[in-house]
């Protein structure tokens, strides 16, 4: 419940307190009205038994009524406040003016929930400083109202809690700020709150993602990373993307012989049309389809017939078509189901998002990808499909979505890009966009395992580096007979031109594991340039990340 629903923020309901008076009030009457009644007034006067009994009656009716009006908690957050081992439960806190945050933040602990972590629910006004210090983990949707201000209920944690300044290093955070670039202080609340958090000490599981007028992209790359990092990734997209059909042009592995996992160089062209705009830094939300083998194995159990005509939602189709981009039952789960009803019970395949490695002008859609593995040595759902599965010549689902957290910086200024593993997808998109722009102060560092195996898009960065394009290069390998390194290593040796280029304007751009390489860098930056210096390129803008 919300302070806009009780009394003073932290008491009972006004809806109950109402309940309670009138019950009061009720009372009273009777008690009034008693003295009109003489002793003649009841025609029978009961046996004391039956005395007893209607007093027992009257008492469990007033226990159930009590019940029904007792304020109560979301099932949810009910019955998993006190989760397994004594690990306190995942917070997931909101700040809503207008009921979307509080609609997001309760849907995000239902999946959470119904995926078997422990979630705690509350508005931000009932978050005080004790409970923050023995949380290990937490979600924060926070919208923001007229210019720039939180919603009303939130006031009492900034001037409570926010004001004891408490220390939260032992925190493990993710925040969705909602807002409208319409207005001049977008996201002005959930961004203050996300600083305030690092500043006391927490870590972000990823970074801040914005949410612009409710859109549905963004919420979905909400949705997958809080599921991500909750190991929760086969779930359904709250809203599905609105694919396009695109070509698989050509696919290649860049790095046989690695030791790390196999890596594939495609390139995708629109199926029909011209090809759309997107900028350096946007995602490519790929919609994954199941082995030809695992929907034929599945028809054969049940004696269905691939070619039955179903309806998924998007016009008729072929049963073993729709069955691709379904999540399948197991055999033996289903039975006695005609071809309608099996598709009508499954739920889509998630997406799956991508950096963009190339921009418009170069005439195609290009990707990095790594083929991932599961527990059981299978490929991953995304990138199984990807590098294995899916035909040269053959048509996969896209969508394109807009990361304007990643975007270019200006081009006139200096640009220090930094990466590791498939994270230089998207780090080729900028330098790309930088040649195309004419733009010559860039700075790459990246890091990989093997240096003979694993320079993605060697032959792009040896001729930009011939041109003049890219005047700076440091390379890091973990696996390097000689001298092996991380790219945080090769940011700290490298600590003057860093503070050189930082202050003749240059921006930062981080993309890769969001494991390793990206708390690294991000140390290494407080390191060099001091915490201050690299919050308030953070909060400028000079400093973004794309992790994973």
């Amino acid at each position: 419940m919300s302070a806009l629903d009780t009394a003073d923020g932290r008491g009972l309901p006004w809806s109950l307190l109402g309940n309670l008076a009138l019950l009061a009030l009720l009372a009273l009457c009777t008690i009034a009205l008693l003295p009109l009644h003489d002793d003649a007034w009841w025609i029978s006067a009961p046996r004391p038994l039956r005395w007893w009994l209607a007093g027992g009656v009257a008492a469990a009716y007033a226990g159930f009524c009590a019940a029904q009006l007792w304020p109560r908690r979301p099932a949810h957050a009910k019955a998993t406040a006190a989760s397994a081992n004594g690990t306190p439960p995942l917070l997931v806190a909101w700040a809503s003016q207008a009921g979307f945050a509080r609609l997001l933040a309760e849907r995000t602990a239902a999946m959470l929930h119904a995926g078997g972590v422990p979630v705690l629910v509350l508005p931000l006004e009932e978050v005080d400083a004790a409970l923050l210090t023995r949380t290990r983990r937490a979600l924060f949707v926070a919208s923001t109202t007229g210019e720039g201000d939180p919603p009303d209920h939130a006031l009492a944690f900034l001037r409570r809690t926010m004001a004891q300044c408490p220390a939260l290093g032992g925190l493990d955070f993710a925040l969705l700020a909602l807002g409208d670039r319409e207005y001049r202080d977008f996201c002005a609340f959930g961004r203050q709150l996300d600083e305030w958090l690092r500043a006391r000490g927490a870590r972000p599981l990823f970074d801040r993602v914005e949410v612009d007028n409710a859109d549905a992209a963004t919420l979905r790359h909400w949705q997958y990373e809080v599921g991500r990092f909750g190991g929760l990734s086969d779930l359904p997209d709250w809203t599905p993307p609105a694919y396009e059909p695109w070509r698989l042009h050509s696919r290649r592995q860049v790095n046989a012989g690695s030791p790390g996992g196999a890596a594939f160089d495609l390139q995708l062209v629109p199926a029909a049309g011209a090809l759309p705009h997107w900028q350096a830094g946007d995602i490519a939300e790929v919609g994954p389809r199941n082995a030809r083998e695992r929907v034929q194995a599945l028809l054969q159990a049940l004696r269905l017939p691939g070619d039955a005509p179903v309806d998924a939602g998007n016009g008729t189709e072929a049963l073993a078509a729709c069955l691709m981009r379904m999540q399948l039952p197991a055999a033996d789960a289903v039975s006695d189901v005609d071809a309608q009803a099996l598709v009508s019970g499954l739920r889509p395949l998630p997406h799956r998002e991508y950096s963009i490695a190339s921009i418009p002008a170069e005439g195609h859609l290009r990707l990095l990808v790594r083929r991932m593995t599961r527990p059981d040595g299978s490929a991953g759902l995304g990138s199984g499909w990807l590098c294995d599965l899916a035909a040269p010549g053959g048509t996969i689902d896209v969508r394109l979505r807009r990361n304007p957290g990643f975007h270019p910086p200006p081009d006139d200024l200096p640009l220090i890009l930094i990466g590791n593993g498939t994270g230089m997808a998207g780090l080729r998109a900028h330098l790309q966009a930088r040649v195309a722009a004419g733009a010559r102060a860039n700075w790459l560092l990246f890091g990989e395992r093997s240096p003979v195996h694993d320079l993605f898009f060697a032959d792009d960065i040896r001729r930009w580096q011939a041109q003049g394009w890219l005047p700076r290069l440091d390379l890091a390998f973990s696996r390097a007979p000689a001298a092996p390194c991380y790219v945080q290593d090769r940011l700290r040796a490298a600590a003057a031109d860093l503070r050189d280029w930082v202050d003749r304007g240059a921006s930062v751009l981080v993309c890769g594991n969001a494991v390793g390489m990206a708390p690294g860098v991000d140390a290494a930056l407080g390191g060099v340039l001091g915490t201050e210096l690299r919050e308030a390129l953070r909060a400028e803008g000079r400093y973004r990340r794309d992790v994973y």
